[in-house]
């Protein structure tokens, strides 16, 4: 059974970003487990004097949560014409680590305006050696909706090509793993 990792950019209850993850957990093809990341607040702000063999608590929770899980499955939002930093200082606290390289990654975008934040997401994960699955990276044009990640799965506009998009991803991980 594929693990994947759920991560949100966003640190707002209400994020679009974070709807559409959960929306993706409804939709994930079967015998497929998404678990969701929640401690990207806790992070303490990267500091190359603190990243040692013991690293902060948090750190080495984040650190095992990507060891375990099988692919990755970002979305964030863009400010300021760029990635959240608590998402940028989350992916800099796994620069050095062994659990991280190669690890299968696909980005949902939820507004086709967020370019930036989107390209420096790609850069910043290639630079990580991330495995980038392409088929499996959509933009979903929910910019200005106010919509629950129920709504999300229900309406076909949105959950067929998210659908199509963990099905590529699955397949994709599995694929890897062989």
């Amino acid at each position: 059974m594929p693990r994947i990792l759920a991560i949100s950019g966003s640190l707002r209850a209400a994020s679009l970003s974070t709807a559409v993850l959960t929306a993706a957990s409804i939709l994930a093809p079967p015998a497929t487990e998404i678990v969701f990341y929640t401690g990207l607040a806790q992070l303490p702000a990267f500091n190359p004097d603190l990243d040692t063999r013991e690293p902060p608590p948090a750190v080495k929770t984040l650190r095992h949560e990507i060891g375990i899980a099988d692919g990755l499955l970002i979305s964030s939002p863009e400010y300021a014409r760029g990635l959240p930093g608590s998402l940028k200082n989350a992916l800099d606290w796994l620069v050095s680590s062994s659990e991280f390289p190669e690890k299968p990654v696909a980005v949902i975008n939820t507004s086709p305006r967020s370019v930036e934040a989107q390209a420096q997401l790609r850069l910043v994960l290639m630079t990580m050696s991330a495995r980038l699955i392409d088929e499996a990276s959509i933009t979903l044009p929910l910019l200005g909706k106010t919509l629950d990640p129920n709504q999300i799965a229900s309406d076909h506009a949105y959950s067929g090509p998210l659908h199509l998009a963990l099905e590529n991803f699955v397949a994709a991980i599995r694929s890897i793993r062989k």
